[in-house]
């Protein structure tokens, strides 16, 4: 029981909440419940809980606020955005306060079923198999994949969530090659990309940042209408 996925389903509706609760559960989820703000803070601080499921509108503050706040004190937290179906910008605004992924309503819960498990998945540390790669070094950074941990050049670790450390293992693997938006997110979440889905820019963007390459663009270069390229060297350690 106690390596079972536990989740935190945040929505101001009482009926959305139990469905969820009473469908999660019944996918192998321990599931609690929460209807503002304040009673995510309270089940957070009394509970250990792997991923939330948060709505963007909550009846006590901005689902956004709470997803930039959870992200700055809990970096190994996952989190879903819930949001209607034509808020965009909710969704893009979410991505870049660091959710890991967003599904807008009305939606099938089995969706978010798999949405969850890809998530978790994405997060959760795998011994690696025997011959494979353990480190990557690139630009005087050190990539770990067993503690799935990234070490800056100074020796201070830097925080990445599930999903941007796998879209930083899909480049250390694939150093120059240049990787379409779509290939990334088959990659990285084992989904195809609608039009307007820009969650992997968003992804770019936040991995950018953290690595210090925001505004120069020397280790992920945008190639323009074909994708991204890590553009540097990476060293392969076992």
């Amino acid at each position: 029981m106690e390596n079972t996925p536990h989740i935190l389903v945040v929505d101001d509706d009482l009926e959305i909440r139990r469905l969820l609760g009473k469908y999660l559960d019944g996918q192998g989820f321990r599931v609690s419940l929460a209807g503002s703000r304040a009673e995510c803070e309270a089940k957070l601080a009394e509970l250990k809980i792997d991923l939330v499921v948060l709505d963007v509108m909550l009846p006590d503050g901005s689902g956004l606020d709470l997803c930039r706040s959870l992200r700055e004190r809990r970096p190994q937290l996952s989190m879903i955005l819930l949001t209607a179906l034509k808020e965009d910008v909710d969704r893009i605004i979410g991505l870049e306060f660091g959710a890991d992924d967003y599904l807008g309503k009305p939606f099938n819960p089995r969706e978010l079923a798999a949405r969850i498990r890809a998530v978790l998945r994405r997060g959760r540390s795998e011994p690696a198999a025997p011959g494979t790669e353990r480190r990557f070094v690139f630009a005087n950074y050190v990539a770990d994949v067993e503690s799935r941990s990234l070490t800056a050049p100074d020796g201070t670790t830097v925080d990445l969530t599930g999903g941007e450390f796998e879209l930083l293992m899909v480049f250390l693997q694939r150093p120059g090659r240049i990787l379409s938006r779509d290939s990334l997110l088959d990659l990285t979440q084992g989904r195809t990309a609608d039009p307007f889905d820009r969650s992997i820019d968003i992804l770019v963007s936040r991995l950018r940042r953290k690595l210090g390459d925001a505004s120069v663009f020397h280790l992920l270069k945008t190639i323009r209408n074909k994708g991204y390229q890590l553009a540097v060297p990476v060293e392969r350690g076992h």
